[in-house]
């Protein structure tokens, strides 16, 4: 016997268009990235979020707010070209110190990385308040434990970091030219043996190891 029309109904998927409606609110609902696995588990029976993500990001193409990946998670933000349109005079109240500047752009780069590899890369001592301050901050956060004696632990940049400067993944972080052109780094050389990418084009650093496993 053929199951009820009305009691099939209540398995299909809604249409696309409607799970596009569904995923465009929750995103602007939520005050933080959300991922593929959150939405969906919010979403009808047999929905599919990957895919409404998609057309939805198309739909967006061109708009004043467009949808873009952070990390793991999807959130809608300020087309980049718009920017300017948001900006405002404050007063900053901390900035970051040379030393914080170094570990963050180390971490960045080298992830995972424990506080002994930084102070090897960086030549001296990380203090407990530089970490302390990136934590707080919530720009890093400490990642697994490397299988090695004391099993130090390790440092990884956060999706909150990666939204800060307009990032999909740590793999989009800017070149050492770039980060110079943009004013973000003098000419100096980098510290001990932090190398980043684009630095090839200049003089090599001397003494740089590898520090991390495959």
């Amino acid at each position: 016997m053929s199951a009820d029309p009305e009691e099939k109904s209540l398995f299909e998927a809604p249409p696309i268009a409607e799970q596009e409606r569904m995923i465009e609110a929750m995103l602007f609902a939520s005050t933080e990235p959300v991922t593929v696995a959150e939405l969906s588990a919010r979403m009808p029976h047999g929905s599919d979020a990957a895919e409404a993500l998609a057309y939805l990001r198309r739909r967006y193409e061109g708009r004043g707010v467009r949808l873009v990946r952070i990390g793991d998670a999807w959130a809608f933000r300020t087309a980049p070209d718009l920017n300017f349109l948001m900006q405002k005079e404050t007063v900053e109240s901390r900035k970051l110190s040379r030393a914080a500047i170094e570990t963050l752009a180390i971490i960045a780069y080298h992830q995972p990385v424990t506080r002994a590899e930084i102070e090897e890369i960086r030549g001296v001592a990380v203090s407990r308040g530089t970490v302390d301050q990136l934590l707080e901050m919530e720009w890093i956060r400490f990642g697994r434990r490397r299988m090695t004696p004391g099993r130090p632990v390790t440092f990884v940049v956060t999706e909150a970091f990666l939204d800060h400067f307009g990032l999909e993944s740590a793999r989009d972080l800017p070149g050492l030219k770039e980060l110079r052109a943009a004013g973000l780094l003098d000419n100096r050389p980098l510290p001990g043996s932090l190398a980043l990418p684009g630095e090839e084009d200049d003089e090599p650093v001397t003494g740089q190891t590898e520090l991390f496993e495959d």
